[in-house]
């Protein structure tokens, strides 16, 4: 049954547009007129599947994508062809002759290499031939063309492998080896330097080894035939990375030190295949674990010359912008343990310890290296490094024959550095370096050319630059920007060198871009807030008034497509404590009448910086259809981009830093006030609810407000940072051992003493994201200051995000159970 459409023909598909093919379930069997719970939380495949990893074919007459089948988890390859409309489905058999969404252009645009399930290719683009290079049990990836277009540079795990599409040969350019140089003497010991001085057997035995190792050194820098002389980078570190430059004569390598302690912790899973109760280890919590410090090599292949990269005098390696919260936390340690043990702190003691921060506070700071870029001509190589206190990143490059890091670019926040728009890249055939970044409070776009060093800002604005594109001739630069609107994203293109940005699509909503090989046609992947992403087509140029893009897929299935969603507000509520408003989707009833009072809810949506009151899709679809059903029940439903959130900046990120559920649960009050001023709101019949980072603002605006909410729902939430991820936490929190002070201000535990009104706490038992203990924690806590009125529904089988349509169901029953008791 579900294979049956791949038999439907071509004209078939080109007159229905690959419309919504569903499974018949008694969740879709009927086509609704009113969403109902059992429809919203079904398997999401009633909605339609929206295309995944649109791309152009290599000729720009078609475009591919991956669509999920009905009822499976795995991908269809579709093609549509552009002049007819027709689309097919690409057989199993046949994708290794499709073309390639990745891959790397000859400087003759030619030819095009690329790797497909783990395997390298190259393709003629003239004649459409493809020829295999590698074929093997070992994954290759990331394939290049070098200086000369005649050798193909892969990656196979560590290790970097040339093939030469002339002699037909495979090499290694650069052997690395995480051992010990065995031409390097070892310590002896004195039976050992005894043994040498005592025996002409031992002396000659160890002449003869050495003279054997120096003649097959030699042999291996004279024979062209035989590979490279092995480069021991020692057995105490372990490789991050490694990089060979484009003209195949020097290499960057990153290391780190090897075997890092780790301290993972264990989940328990309770519903398993034998019914044998499992444990297993899952991430660290924050702090637990070492910081990365990362080393630089440059391998100069030719000479063979290793040059460990200097990173010790980037500019503010060496202080220490956690030292005051540091030596807090530290005075108040040893103030309990002073009072804990009844006795004084010596003086000697104290003069000790500050003797060795002293020398600590000179030792540079580690670093990480995030991400690296060699110009086309592999004279420069870009490395930009963040310091693991998330306080500081640097943008360095490297000159071929000069090894000496020249820092060309220091951001620093006393906050935090931004997770996004840390992106760098050189403008082909050029040395002009592009990168964005944050320093002026949003994300712009820069560049700067080594002849001068001159930095200039390319595209500038109070929005967000991301997902930056060079044209292949290096005159233009393409990106998204939130220009217009902070909520509607389109696609942009500057001229490199400075100069006007001109918008090229104008679809609204959220929209994600792909240019054609040839740069002629752009493919957009645009979405609203009713309608998933779906596939248009334009020319590559800003089109005239009056003239859109081509929708070339419609996705949605008819059942979704019979029900009048509502369609969100996007309002700037104004916000009672800083200048900027508080961007928020406001759903209101059909029949709204402003001489009632209405109940309303309150969305608080995940992961503190993510962006939903935007005009696009949102990745809270159920949540978006839930808010129709509230509205139909007549309910306002608020859902806000409170200060975290991104899309806003610098600023309106930061706000949080150090003092978590503080800014936010303002702009709630923000909010709620709007909502009552200008929505009809009853303030007495106000719920909230969210997920994650919302299950977190839930509890912190119900233990903290007590009054501000009728009744909430925190789900799969966060109670105490202390026991989440050192990834996230650590950049807003700093540590728990630097900075206690931000972790106690910050966790709902804390507070939960303030809880006066109806909550309810739903949780999946195998998160390994927030663990299932955050809440046991809570439950055990709120027991025992003897609260009455919150309740705990727990999911066995459920990870952070909630997998089957049952447990779905089940939890938001329960949610709107507790909005209808409360509220109404």
């Amino acid at each position: 049954m579900r294979h049956a459409y791949l038999r439907l023909t071509a004209a078939a598909l080109a007159l229905l547009l690959l419309p919504w093919t569903g499974i018949t379930t008694s969740a879709t069997a009927q086509t609704p007129s009113e969403p109902t719970l059992e429809t919203i939380m079904a398997h999401p495949d009633w909605l339609g599947n929206p295309p995944e990893e649109p791309y152009f074919a290599d000729d720009g007459r078609s475009v591919y994508y991956l669509r999920k089948r009905n009822g499976e988890e795995l991908r269809d390859l579709i093609r549509v062809d552009l002049e007819s409309g027709q689309q097919s489905f690409v057989a199993l058999g046949d994708r290794g002759k499709a073309d390639n969404r990745e891959g790397d252009l000859s400087l003759d645009r030619r030819w095009k290499t690329y790797a497909r399930h783990g395997d390298v290719f190259l393709k003629d683009l003239q004649t459409g031939t493809i020829r295999q290079i590698t074929r093997t049990e070992e994954a290759e990836a990331a394939p290049r063309f070098l200086v000369g277009d005649n050798r193909i540079a892969f990656q196979r795990g560590d290790a970097v492998f040339v093939f030469d599409l002339v002699a037909g040969t495979l090499s290694q350019p650069a052997v690395l080896q995480l051992r010990k140089d065995p031409a390097e003497d070892e310590e002896s010991g004195y039976v050992d330097k005894q043994q040498e001085r005592l025996f002409e057997v031992i002396r000659k035995e160890k002449s003869d080894q050495a003279a054997q190792r120096e003649e097959e050194r030699a042999a291996r820098q004279l024979d062209p035939t035989r590979a490279p002389q092995p480069w021991y980078l020692g057995e105490d570190v372990e490789i991050v990375q490694s990089s060979l430059s484009p003209d195949g004569d020097w290499m960057l390598v990153v290391t780190q030190a090897k075997g890092r302690e780790e301290k993972p912790s264990r989940m328990a899973r309770f519903v398993t295949e034998d019914g044998a109760l499992e444990a297993e280890e899952v991430r660290s919590k924050v702090g637990t674990e070492p910081p990365v410090d990362h080393k630089v090599l440059l391998l100069d292949l030719k000479s063979q010359k290793k040059h460990e990269v200097d990173l010790s005098k980037l500019p503010g390696i060496t202080e220490d912008p956690l030292k005051e919260l540091r030596e807090k936390a530290e005075k108040k340690a040893e103030a309990e343990k002073a009072k804990k043990d009844g006795a004084d702190k010596k003086a000697d003691k104290k003069a000790d310890k500050k003797a060795d921060k002293k020398d600590e506070e000179k030792k540079p700071r580690p670093v990480e290296a995030q991400a690296l870029a060699w110009s086309d001509d592999g004279r420069y190589a870009a490395l930009m490094l963040r310091a693991p206190d998330n306080k500081d990143r640097w943008i360095v490059t490297l000159e071929r024959e000069k090894p000496e890091p020249v820092s060309r670019h220091r951001l620093t926040d006393p906050a935090w550095i931004n997770w996004s728009f840390n992106d760098l890249g050189w403008l082909p055939e050029s040395d002009t370096l592009w990168y964005t970044s944050e320093e002026t409070g949003y994300s712009n776009l820069y560049a700067m050319s080594m002849k001068d060093a001159k930095t200039r800002r390319v595209v500038e604005g109070k929005f967000e630059v991301s997902n930056v594109v060079a044209s292949r001739d290096g005159k233009h630069l393409y990106y998204r920007a939130n220009a217009s609107h902070p909520g509607i994203y389109d696609v942009w293109r500057v001229p490199a060198a400075g100069g006007k940005p001109e918008q090229l699509s104008r679809l609204g909503g959220e929209t994600f871009f792909d240019l054609s090989l040839d740069e002629s046609q752009l493919l957009l992947l645009h979405s609203t807030a009713t309608r998933h992403g779906d596939l248009y087509v334009q020319p590559n140029q800003a089109l005239p008034p009056g003239t859109e893009a081509r929708q070339i897929t419609q996705t949605h299935s008819p059942e979704y497509l019979a029900i009048e969603w509502a369609e969100p507000e996007i309002v700037p509520i104004p916000s009672s404590h800083v200048k900027l408003p508080i961007y928020s989707r406001v759903y209101t009833p059909k029949d709204f009448d402003p001489s009632r009072k209405y109940p309303a809810v309150v969305f608080t949506h995940g992961a503190g910086y993510l962006q939903n009151a935007h005009a696009g899709w949102s990745n809270y679809f159920r949540e978006f259809m839930f808010h129709t059903l509230l509205t139909r029940r007549g309910y306002v439903v608020l859902d806000m981009d409170y200060r975290a959130s991104a899309g806003y900046g610098r600023d309106w990120r930061t706000a949080i830093y150090r003092q978590m559920g503080y800014p936010e649960v303002e702009d709630l009050e923000d909010g709620v006030g709007w909502l009552v001023k200008n929505k009809s709101v009853d303030p007495a019949r106000v719920g909230t609810y969210g997920g994650s980072y919302g299950g977190f603002l839930t509890f912190m605006s119900m233990f903290r407000k007590p009054d501000l909410f009728a009744a909430g729902a925190a789900l799969r939430p966060v109670t105490d940072w202390a026991h989440y991820n050192h990834e996230y936490t650590s950049n807003i929190l700093n540590t728990p051992e630097v900075d206690p002070e931000a972790y106690e201000k910050s966790s709902p535990i804390e507070y939960a003493q303030g809880l006066s009104r109806p909550l309810l706490i739903c949780t999946g038992m195998v998160d390994d994201n927030v663990f299932f203990q955050d809440s046991v924690r809570l439950v055990q806590r709120l027991i025992e200051l003897k609260k009455e009125d919150f309740e705990t529904a727990i999911y066995p089988v459920e990870p952070h995000g909630f997998r089957q349509p049952t447990s779905w169901l089940d939890e938001y029953r329960r949610i709107l159970k507790l909005f209808e008791t409360h509220l109404k």
